[in-house]
């Protein structure tokens, strides 16, 4: 049973080196297929929607509260707010809905 860790934390470190070193020795050249390269450069993007959206969501005492936060950072930021702007419109609107709706 105290061997299995081991065994465990030996096949995690090998999948995450196979992750890392794999594509470094099987793509030597640019990749130009233009498809690949848009899938590549969005990949960042969307991993970091997929970790942050629930987070935004359930971090809230309500989740109607943290919603309408995200639809507000959305529209402020599409209407070209800054980082700061945006991050300090969503916590007062967190806040003041938390506070009217509890």
């Amino acid at each position: 049973m105290s061997h299995e860790i081991y065994i465990y934390i030996l096949i995690m470190s090998a999948v995450t080196l196979a992750i890392r070193i794999l594509p470094l020795t099987l793509i030597r050249h640019e990749i130009k297929n233009r498809h690949i390269r848009s899938f590549l450069y969005y990949v960042p993007y969307v991993t970091l929607a997929v970790m942050t959206f629930p987070a935004i969501l359930n971090s809230t005492q309500m989740q109607f509260s943290g919603g309408l936060a995200l639809i507000i950072g959305i529209i402020s930021a599409w209407l070209g707010a800054s980082l700061f702007q945006v991050a300090s419109l969503c916590c007062i609107i967190v806040f003041v809905s938390e506070y009217f709706l509890l």
